[in-house]
């Protein structure tokens, strides 16, 4: 506790220090002067920040309230103009243990709907997974701990639909089962530590210090940038007292054989009522799967007017 006062006092002066690059476990980490005269337990820090669970749960916890949302969602051609897309508000009502949708307002363009008033795009399949329920759903919790996604006991779309999951929620984490990618997106692996440099610093943000963490692609890595990094950038805002993920920006791209991706993602949380929570979200993806149409999107989530569950007397 000390240690964080004394880091809390010299935040004023924080422009004035120079940052330390150390070596650690073959590991390139960049930090403040100040974490190391006052001997900061930064490995401490970087398991914690490795084993965060709160970036998850906050999606999980809008299993279990109520909020309206606006939602823009855009399908783009290959010369950059829309071919489909939905402008909505929608409004989630959790009531008894179960959640359901309403929409509010919907416009749509060109294909977004099949005949039949299906998705015609997996990207708006996977926002609607995120946002939207379907039908009456019941029997949900927001508890992560001891659970985890899997995409093991599932085939096909709904194993695809399964390791997106694991990339957005866990972005930085190996995820079994996609070929030639799955092992080069777990940044805190001995081999990615060769090809990522690591920096921790305090900033302000919204009004408050917080910790980042940034992992970066190391300079000067050659025909190795294009066969080795899949995570282009990822940057964390946390807060410093409870480690809660304030906000995530990263971006990833790949090329390979059967497919093809470059995807950025902006998220921004806040809280309601003690829970971590959704703000915003922005996503840009320019994806393409072998059978799978190529889909380029853009979407935005905007989250407000949270509520707690009704329950009937």
């Amino acid at each position: 506790m000390k240690i964080l006062f004394s880091i809390l006092f010299a935040l004023p002066f924080f422009s004035y220090c120079q940052d330390t690059t150390i070596i650690d476990n073959n590991r390139v980490v960049t930090l403040p002067e100040i974490f190391l005269r006052n001997n900061f337990d930064y490995k401490k820090l970087i398991q914690q920040i490795k084993e965060d669970t709160s970036f998850y749960k906050a999606f999980r916890n809008l299993r279990v309230l109520g909020y309206t949302s606006f939602n823009d969602i855009k399908l783009l051609d290959k010369k950059g103009s829309i071919k489909a897309s939905l402008s909505s508000k929608t409004k989630q009502t959790r009531a008894n243990n179960c959640r359901t949708t309403e929409v509010l307002e919907e416009t749509t363009t060109g294909d977004f709907y099949t005949a039949k008033h299906q998705y015609n795009y997996l990207t708006a399949e996977l926002y609607a997974g995120l946002f939207f329920s379907k039908g009456k759903v019941c029997g949900e919790d927001n508890i992560v701990f001891g659970k985890s996604l899997d995409a093991s006991n599932k085939s096909g779309m709904e194993k695809h639909k399964e390791q997106l999951k694991m990339l957005f929620f866990n972005p930085g984490k190996k995820i079994p089962g996609i070929p030639f990618v799955g092992n080069k997106l777990d940044l805190y692996d001995e081999k990615a530590q060769k090809y990522y440099d690591y920096k921790i610093d305090i900033v302000e943000y919204n009004g408050q210090n917080c910790y980042t963490f940034t992992i970066k692609p190391k300079e000067n890595l050659g025909w190795l940038k294009t066969d080795k990094i899949v995570v282009d950038e990822m940057i964390t805002w946390f807060d410093m007292k409870t480690l809660e993920v304030l906000a995530r920006n990263y971006s990833l791209s790949y090329k390979a054989g059967v497919y093809d991706f470059d995807v950025s993602m902006e998220v921004v949380m806040q809280k309601f009522n003690g829970l971590l929570v959704p703000k915003t979200l922005r996503y840009k993806g320019n994806w393409s799967v072998i059978f799978k149409k190529r889909e380029n999107a853009v979407f935005t989530a905007t989250l407000f007017d949270f509520t707690n569950e009704k329950k009937n007397n």
